[in-house]
């Protein structure tokens, strides 16, 4: 029978090395244990939680190495009506629940509440001779609750659980230590490789570990790169522009066919304005770009609409992917979204083993994307994400 572990006092983590040589994790969990703290999102995050979710948590497993973690006490806090199982092999678990019928649909119904072992910031796994921004990954959560077809995280990840790592305090030391190497250059790291850096802020404040902490850092920028419109928890929180907000999109009719359980285009653009208030600077990734009959329209649209709501001198970058795949995303896909069309395309597979549009198709969809984009603003700053040389 599953059992729900007795509550635990919190572990009071601390990061050494920066202001004032420390800075306490417990304060940035003020904002759920006490309401009213400056600075802080100061919402409820129990209230109506599970219908505010545009997704099902069935069942939270709770690795007992992770029982007594600040972290877990939220998360449980925050899903009080979730049944809880502690569990002491993870591994097993994960083994049985990958050996079902369709193990990532049922593995984003499931919460893996456990620790990290290794490595939690890593560059960006970009391809050998192409372009890559860069990029810093945080791994702060694997897996996510949205379900688009053209997920890579479909065929990529060996763990089918949406999983929260509880040791933020080893996290934040370890992006610290990153960040105090070379104090000179200016790094972009963020948390919307593996997972989407937002869906799952209104069970957990993520925003609230991450935003204040870079916020006291002059050489690094945190980006949130997301597809949902759960912003209200960012607003308050002081932020000195060193957090960009960026949104993923695509035309309405693709993310209604493709991109499930995540926000219309209108709530994003929405979201993304009430950011522009606040002072966040923005960041926008069209990515994957996806040909189909229409594109053209399809994707002016969606420019056009976008700076309706946005001011260009917002926007720090603006990405341009076309649409690519490994060689064994095809058959996942398929099989979960029988409906899906993005693989009708002529895709054939690059220097990288990866399918990608023929290069004329790809260079077509990127001058037009560029022209439509510098029409509303020529300083906008737009850049190619795992294209070719």
């Amino acid at each position: 029978m599953p059992r729900k572990p007795r509550p635990a006092p919190g572990r009071q983590g601390r990061v050494k090395g920066h202001n004032q040589n420390e800075i306490s994790l417990a304060r940035i969990l003020l904002a759920t244990a006490c309401p009213g703290s400056p600075g802080l999102w100061t919402g409820s995050f129990t209230f109506s939680v599970l219908e505010m979710l545009p997704f099902q948590i069935e069942r939270i497993y709770l690795d007992e190495k992770a029982e007594k973690d600040s972290v877990s006490e939220t998360v449980l806090k925050t899903l009080p009506n979730i049944p809880v199982e502690t569990v002491q092999d993870k591994r097993s678990l994960i083994k049985h629940f990958s050996s079902m019928p369709d193990p990532i649909g049922i593995g984003k119904k499931h919460l893996l509440v456990t620790h990290f072992y290794g490595r939690r910031l890593k560059p960006c796994p970009g391809t050998s001779n192409h372009i890559c921004c860069g990029y810093y990954v945080i791994n702060a959560v694997t897996n996510c609750p949205m379900d688009c077809s053209y997920c890579v995280l479909q065929g990529y990840l060996n763990n089918p659980f949406l999983t929260f790592y509880t040791n933020w305090d080893d996290l934040l030391q370890e992006i610290n230590d990153f960040l105090s190497i070379d104090r000179q250059s200016l790094s972009r790291l963020g948390t919307g490789e593996l997972s989407d850096s937002l869906a799952l802020e209104s069970i957990f404040p993520f925003s609230q570990f991450l935003i204040p902490f870079f916020a006291e850092r002059d050489n690094g920028i945190l980006e949130l790169k997301t597809k949902s419109a759960n912003v209200d928890p960012l607003l308050p929180l002081e932020h000195r522009g060193r957090t960009v907000v960026s949104w993923s999109l695509n035309p309405p009719k693709m993310i209604a066919r493709e991109e499930r359980r995540t926000a219309r285009l209108e709530e994003r653009i929405s979201a993304a304005r009430k950011c522009q208030e606040k002072g966040y600077p923005l960041g926008f990734h069209f990515d994957p770009l996806i040909y189909h009959e229409g594109w053209e329209e399809g994707y002016q649209k969606t420019v056009h609409q976008l700076f309706k709501e946005i001011d260009p001198r917002r926007v720090l970058w603006i990405s341009l992917g076309g649409f690519r795949y490994p060689p064994d995303l095809k058959a996942i896909a398929q099989e979960r979204f029988p409906k899906t069309e993005v693989f009708l395309g002529e895709l054939f597979p690059g220097r990288d083993a990866k399918f990608r549009y023929l290069r004329e198709i790809r260079t077509e969809m990127y001058q037009k994307m560029v022209g439509w984009l510098k029409e509303v603003d020529p300083n906008l700053f737009v850049y190619l994400c795992m294209e070719s040389k």
